[in-house]
């Protein structure tokens, strides 16, 4: 019998738990540097994204590496010479919604605070970003600018003029509830 409510008692928790948690497998992450030489643009369609809608907490991670480019030289020197990917593999940032509306039926403008590691540097940023309800589900997105230099992303003065200072961040998550399995 006590087994019995042990188990009960372990999935009812399991399930508060769990839906309480949103998970986004697929996020979009791109980016954009504008120069008079050159314009370099990827896109990351493989980044997780989970958002704790007991408190507001939202943690992001990606791999560097799933970045796709148009020209495969530029994926080479983004991951080899610039992020240096064997060294650094994943973006990671861990944060909060600042006031986020669990119950809210319309969209919100939201800041997004926590903290960024990028290249082994971690660093506070702060992000506005859109929530959207959807059934059972939310979509966060927005943007943002990263200082190349901010990140100790070293690029050779050489190719100086190809690559912008600050670069132009989007992200779009399409949160579905958590199912752990």
């Amino acid at each position: 019998m006590n087994t019995i409510i042990a188990l009960v008692f372990s999935f009812t928790c399991f399930c508060a738990f769990s839906q309480d948690k949103i998970i986004a497998r697929q996020g979009q992450v791109s980016f954009f540097s504008y120069t008079s030489v050159e314009n370099i643009e990827a896109a990351n369609n493989q980044v997780l994204s989970i958002i704790d809608l007991s408190n507001g907490d939202i943690a992001v991670s990606m791999l560097m590496r799933a970045f796709v480019f148009k020209k495969a030289l530029m994926e080479e020197h983004f991951n080899e010479s610039y992020v240096e990917s064997d060294l650094y593999p994943k973006l990671e940032f861990e944060g909060e919604i600042v006031d986020f509306k669990v119950d809210a039926t319309t969209a919100q403008t939201k800041m997004v605070k926590g903290e960024m590691t990028l290249h082994g540097v971690t660093r506070e940023v702060e992000v506005k970003a859109q929530i959207e309800p959807k059934e059972n589900a939310y979509v966060l997105s927005g943007e943002f600018d990263v200082g190349v230099s901010e990140y100790e992303i070293n690029v050779p003065p050489l190719l100086r003029p190809n690559i912008a200072k600050v670069i132009n961040v989007m992200f779009r998550f399409e949160y579905e509830p958590y199912e752990n399995q």
